[in-house]
């Protein structure tokens, strides 16, 4: 008996250590007839490959067999990786078709990933749904960063038949990168999701609990002889622009319509094997859907996600954030934003004269040269070149023009390194903007900013535990009154009053700051994940002539620690839970603010999703409330949120949500909920609705900052009721894989009251009642100049100290949306067909009503813009 089990433990043991063994895969060349790309595995060229299978179910049952078997197969030649997927299901009516837009993960889906430099840190993934849509990504830092704005040439067909269903994959290795020598060997994985039971299921065994994906690949052997092509492609493309608005009697350049016929030319094309240039000449983003409505009542820079395409493909290897979650992680030395943004100035005009403004900078060229050598070297070079851009005035007749944006070159660079099989890293980034100020009316911009980093990491105990460090300078240089404005306006204020750390100095032409995050933990894919990171950003730090700073002047400390439960449990599919906690301070060690919160995600076996969690913060201070004044003290507050969705495999899909943020003594309370309906109608339509709202009320909402007549400043406060409503449409049309026509529209209505107009008195005082002093009745006077309503105020109750400022009352009405019909007619080759529409009004009443405001968005006029754009691909 003591023999059997022996021999038993000794089987045991030999089956798991095989288990924990690296899977290989060996290719098979193609030397015979050309593979017809069809989707059916008939042929008998794929009788010269073995069938790879053993696949293990990765969710929700880790190292479970999945629930229907896979199996495939791989051929290759000089030119072409051929793949082969065989999804069994025994339910072949069962398996879920769902048309859509390319990189939409919708329905059954089969895919492949390539480890081509064998880095184990990069990827480039290929896969297909059952209707034959593509979903393509470049995979960077080990599978952490997914672009899915990758989008190579190849090909793929799907068929569904009694057995299951089969893609046919054929990959052009021009669009792979890899080093030039005879025998390869990439890593490997092949997957599975099966949509109906949620279930995903892999060729290697890589865990939930994997400090990563890429270094757990299998190897694929046996392609042999083949060498990298250099891609050569090049893309002319032409535009026609018909624009109609409301014609103005009284403006002489709002004519009612506009035509325009443009041009130019995209290319991407390998310098070396592991190099790709990316080019664009006189660009035009026409077809990039509008930015979302926003009213910003605060000090800091809206922050909007970059849509151009040229922008995002290839942006991973180009980043260099600063800190990974909170306000401060939208820092980054490259913001592409800035290049071909709106001008930065405006002419100073008399009333009775009107200006002609450039919506946007006009981006000459651009070029990015990307790439990752076979030694371990990533390479990023972002160049581009906007044109000096005029606003045209018109006095009585009489025109002249002003600029209102120098010429600027703008160039980044980044490069990494990798060591000890890609455990360490060592890298750094460098960004220059430069501006020709030719104008004395150019001189309130920087003339040069360079900004730039070095970056160190490093993971140990098979990428379990991590240590990572940031560290970067800026420098500006300009005119004195240029860096002056630097230094006095947001997010900086160096003026503050109680500042000592803080001074400004007038005499200066430059401005040279510093930054950095020391971070350590263990990986988020643990069961116990936790970080802790310290970051800062000195006074003098100023990355917003191409990168973005949401401010300057603090140090931060975060430690989270999670638990994440992968494997379904009870009535649990999977459970994490997450413990924050916050620390901030200026510089000068004044606390801004120290918190923290729990929370939990999950999602139950029936597929619904919740998520609930509790936010406490203790005194904080602001020092950028009172716009260049002292520091603010604010109460302790409290925030709650919840969010639950249903199953989100069936057609109708609803999401509901929203949160509580409000003063313990009772100085604000923000409610902001949302709902999203997503209703699946046919394979190939698609309509989704989210209608959000906002309720924000504030005791001391800021309205200006004004001198009275005795040359004494008031901090302006009033009590603000501020109401919110949008709703975001988006239908969907997939007539094909290539052919899409995809609306969005967004209502959207802001209205915000303010009464019981005050200022501040004493703004750390921790009564909120002595923090201000509010107006009477018999201070206050109401006016009206110029068709506006002005506040007129006796601050001293004598007559000897006056002060003016206009009424804040707002009313926003806005509707912007576009219709965007897009065919892929060739490979690379694309026509787009778009209608945008916008309207547009402005009130001062401050009074909300829904069905009013929202009839007053379709009082407005419109302005249209019809384009029509087509590119034509010349390449291989």
């Amino acid at each position: 008996m003591k023999k059997l089990f022996s021999i038993l433990f000794l089987f045991f043991a030999i089956f798991i250590l095989i288990q924990g063994q690296n899977k290989i895969y060996t290719a098979s060349r193609w030397s015979g007839d050309k593979i017809i790309v069809d989707g059916e595995i008939i042929e008998h060229s794929w009788d010269a490959a073995e069938w790879g299978d053993g696949f293990v179910q990765l969710t929700p049952y880790e190292n479970r067999p999945p629930s229907q078997p896979t199996k495939f197969k791989i051929l290759y030649d000089n030119n072409f990786i051929y793949v082969a997927i065989r999804a069994f299901d025994s339910s072949p009516d069962s398996i879920i078709r769902r048309m859509s837009r390319r990189d939409d993960e919708e329905g059954d889906l089969v895919g492949i990933a390539f480890d081509t430099y064998h880095d184990k840190r990069t990827a480039f993934v290929f896969a297909v749904n059952a209707a034959g849509v593509k979903i393509d990504a470049a995979v960077t830092e080990d599978g952490n960063n997914w672009d899915y704005d990758w989008d190579p040439i190849w090909y793929v067909k799907t068929i569904i038949d009694s057995g299951g269903w089969t893609s046919e994959m054929k990959i052009p290795i021009a669009q792979l990168r890899f080093g030039k020598q005879n025998e390869h060997i990439w890593g490997l994985q092949v997957g599975r999701h099966l949509f109906r039971k949620g279930e995903d299921s892999g060729w290697k065994l890589i865990s939930n609990n994997a400090p990563g994906w890429v270094s757990f690949f299998g190897e694929l052997k046996g392609i042999n002889g083949i060498s990298p092509h250099k891609q050569a492609d090049i893309i002319p493309y032409a535009i026609a622009e018909v624009e109609r608005y409301k014609k103005s009697e009284e403006n002489p350049f709002e004519t009612g319509k506009g035509n325009r016929f443009s041009g130019g030319l995209d290319g991407k094309i390998g310098i070396t094997n592991d190099l790709t240039l990316d080019f664009t000449v006189n660009p035009d983003f026409g077809q990039v859907e509008a930015d979302p409505s926003v009213v910003n009542l605060t000090a800091f820079e809206t922050y909007y996600e970059e849509k151009r395409l040229f922008f995002i493909e290839g942006r991973n290897i180009m980043n260099f954030n600063m800190t990974q979650g909170g306000p401060l992680s939208t820092d980054n030395l490259l913001y592409s934003r800035r290049i071909g943004r709106s001008p930065q100035l405006y002419p100073d005009v008399d009333d009775n004269e009107y200006v002609k403004m450039p919506l946007n900078t006009t981006i000459i060229a651009a070029g990015r040269l990307t790439g990752k050598t076979r030694k371990g070297w990533s390479v990023g070079l972002l160049e581009a070149v906007t044109q000096r851009e005029e606003a045209v005035i018109d006095s009585a007749g009489k025109r002249y023009s002003e600029p209102v944006e120098p010429f600027t070159n703008y160039i980044a660079g980044r490069i990494q390194k990798d060591f000890n099989k890609g455990n360490t890293r060592i890298g750094g980034m460098f960004a220059a903007t430069n501006r020709r100020l030719d104008d004395p009316v150019l001189l309130k911009l920087h003339k040069s900013a360079y900004s730039g980093g070095i970056d160190f990491n490093h993971q140990w105990k098979n990428k379990t535990y991590y240590f990572n460090l940031k560290t970067l300078f800026s420098y500006v240089s300009g005119t004195k009154d240029a860096i002056l404005e630097t230094q006095t306006s947001a997010p900086r204020y160096f003026q503050r009053p109680d500042a000592p750390h803080l001074h400004v100095d007038s005499s200066l032409t430059s401005l040279i700051g510093h930054g950095g995050t020391v971070t350590g933990g263990r990986a988020g894919n643990s069961k116990w994940p936790f970080l802790i990171w310290v970051t800062w950003r000195s006074p003098s730090l100023e990355l917003n002539d191409m990168g973005y700073l949401y401010t300057p002047d603090i140090i931060q400390e975060v430690f989270w620690i999670g638990y994440h439960n992968y494997e379904p449990f009870s009535i649990f599919r999977n459970f994490f839970v997450n413990f924050n906690q916050w620390f901030g301070s200026t510089f000068g060690w004044e606390k801004i603010y120290l918190g923290g919160n729990w929370n939990i995600n999950t999602r139950f076996k029936n597929y619904w999703f919740a998520s609930l969690g509790m936010e406490y913060n203790t005194t904080s201070l602001s020092t950028t409330e009172l716009r260049g004044g002292p520091s603010l003290l604010s109460e302790p507050s409290f925030n709650a949120f919840l969010n639950i969705s249903t199953n989100s495999r069936k057609k109708l899909i609803f999401s509901l949500g929203g949160n509580n943020y409000f003063g313990l003594n009772h100085e604000f309370s923000i409610i902001n909920c949302y709902a999203d309906i997503d209703w699946r109608i046919s394979k190939a339509l698609e309509i989704s609705l989210s209608p959000a709202a906002m309720f924000n009320n504030q005791m001391l909402a800021f309205v200006n900052n004004v001198e009275d007549s005795l040359s004494v400043m008031h901090y302006i406060r009033g009590k603000m009721k501020q109401i919110e409503t949008s709703v975001t449409i988006r239908i969907t049309y997939n007539i094909s894989p290539d052919f899409t026509i995809q609306y969005y529209g967004m209502p959207f209505v802001s209205a915000g009251d303010y009464n019981h107009f005050s200022r501040i008195s004493n703004p750390l005082s921790h009564r909120l009642s002595d923090r201000y002093y509010e107006f009477s009745n018999t201070q206050i006077s109401q006016h009206f100049q110029d068709d506006k309503i002005k506040y007129a105020v006796d601050a001293n109750l004598d007559g000897s100290a006056e002060i003016w400022f206009d009424n804040p009352d707002f009313n926003r009405f806005e509707y912007r949306s576009n219709l965007v019909a897009r065919w892929e007619y060739l490979p690379g080759s694309t026509a787009y067909l778009v209608w945008s529409f916008s309207q547009f009004r402005y009130k001062d009443t401050g009074l909300y009503s829904f069905s009013d405001d929202m009839g007053e968005i379709f009082k407005v006029h419109p302005h249209m813009i019809f384009l029509f754009k087509i590119s034509y691909r010349i390449g291989r």
